[in-house]
């Protein structure tokens, strides 16, 4: 039985969604999610939600199960997921306290357990435009309404964490034009994707990383400040997935992320 059709992940600063929720354990065949999922009512919506790193934050990026938050969240019917993350800014233009709805990402993770597809089926999905277009627009609409300062599109790099990056990282990340940098969103999107779920990121920018080469003033990121912006921040991320709850289309008719799969198999 559908338990939910929306799905939420929360990341560092994010550990809790929604009053009057219902928390369920999922067993999965790739082992066990995050945390409990926390299923509550939000606009005559169904939506779970949950912390990718636990309520208590004791799993790393690189330790995340992401398989198994993926499939969990499937498993209960959800069939469009909304995956906000804090994030650094490689850009000047790129403030702390804006959002990023970004439409590409660089993964430069290692040794993630990052698909589905890992034998005897053999399947290449593309990852060509591997976040929802019609869940960005609504994203970017969500933000617009609540008076958010949004950047409309974006290319995340992902890097495997837990440290932050080295001045000359950064630095190469900056000369190569990406915007912003953060340690989940691989592979949580291209799962979805495998998963034929709808999928959208916000980024909610807490810092310069590691400085900008154009300005030596920036000090570098500590971990104290990505969770005190992200504080400040956190009640206009709350609005703006609120907004976006009620705002998704119910049937998904204008998007092939529910497709995504169909000719990928080898």
């Amino acid at each position: 039985m559908q338990k939910a059709e929306i799905g939420i992940f929360g990341g560092s600063g994010f550990y809790q969604f929604g009053d009057q929720v219902e928390e369920i354990w999922v067993n999965t065949p790739y082992g066990a999610p995050s945390d409990k999922i926390a299923i509550t009512t939000i606009h005559g919506r169904k939506v779970a939600f949950l912390p990718r790193h636990g309520k208590d934050h004791h799993i790393p990026p690189s330790k995340i199960n992401y398989r198994a938050n993926l499939w969990a969240m499937k498993s209960l019917g959800v069939t469009q997921v909304i995956g906000p993350c804090a994030a650094g800014s490689l850009k000047k233009e790129i403030k702390p306290g804006d959002f990023v709805v970004v439409d590409q990402f660089v993964n430069r993770t290692w040794g993630r357990e990052d698909t589905f597809f890992a034998g005897p089926q053999v399947t290449h999905v593309s990852a060509a435009d591997p976040y929802c277009p019609v869940m960005r627009q609504v994203a970017i609409d969500a933000c617009k309404a609540e008076g958010i300062s949004v950047h409309e599109k974006g290319t995340v790099v992902v890097i495997q964490g837990p440290r932050f990056s080295t001045r000359a990282e950064s630095k190469e990340y900056q000369r190569n034009n990406w915007d912003v940098i953060n340690m989940t969103q691989y592979p949580e999107g291209y799962l979805a994707r495998e998963l034929e779920m709808c999928y959208v990121n916000i980024a909610l920018v807490t810092d310069y990383d590691a400085g900008l080469d154009d300005d030596p003033s920036i000090p570098p990121v500590v971990h104290e400040e990505v969770l005190r912006v992200f504080a400040q921040n956190i009640e206009g991320l709350r609005k703006v997935l609120f907004h976006c709850i009620k705002n998704l289309p119910k049937e998904r008719v204008q998007c092939a992320c529910g497709q995504a799969v169909h000719g990928a198999q080898g």
